[in-house]
């Protein structure tokens, strides 16, 4: 017999099936560390740093917090420093919050992918400009 339901979940438009732990715990790492430097770390390096994405071992033991920070490379440096010097209050923040068995051990690194998505946005423009010129030639020669 025919069930709608199934055929559903079968193509993945089903009600939405769980995630793994690490990725909701990765989320919540993420959604405290970026309150945190908000509201309680001081360092003026770490002032404008985003927190953009966590990768969390399946095993909740190792993560690594991909960063942002806009200005130039220098920032970055100090950014990266920073949350270096920071990382052992982090971990004891996180620690308290979360309420976990063990606290996963913190690795930063900086988000070279949003620098990647601002090139294709940039390329993207430029196309569309182009175009755009185009078509206005095309119509002033008709």
């Amino acid at each position: 017999m025919w069930n709608p339901k199934e055929t559903l979940k079968s193509v993945g438009l089903g009600p939405k099936s769980e995630q793994k732990r690490s990725v909701r715990v990765a989320e919540a790492i993420r959604n405290e560390l970026s309150m945190l430097v908000l509201t309680k770390v001081r360092d003026a390096k770490l002032a404008e740093v985003s927190f953009s994405r966590v990768q969390l071992a399946d095993d909740l033991q190792y993560a690594r917090i991909f960063f942002t920070v806009p200005g130039d490379k220098k920032k970055q440096v100090d950014a990266e420093e920073g949350l270096h010097r920071a990382k052992g209050f982090m971990r004891s923040h996180l620690a308290k919050v979360l309420n976990m068995r063990y606290t996963p051990e913190l690795h930063f690194e900086y988000d070279h992918q949003a620098e990647k998505v601002i090139a294709m946005e940039n390329l993207l423009q430029e196309i569309a400009r182009e175009k755009r010129g185009n078509d206005e030639n095309d119509e002033i020669s008709s």
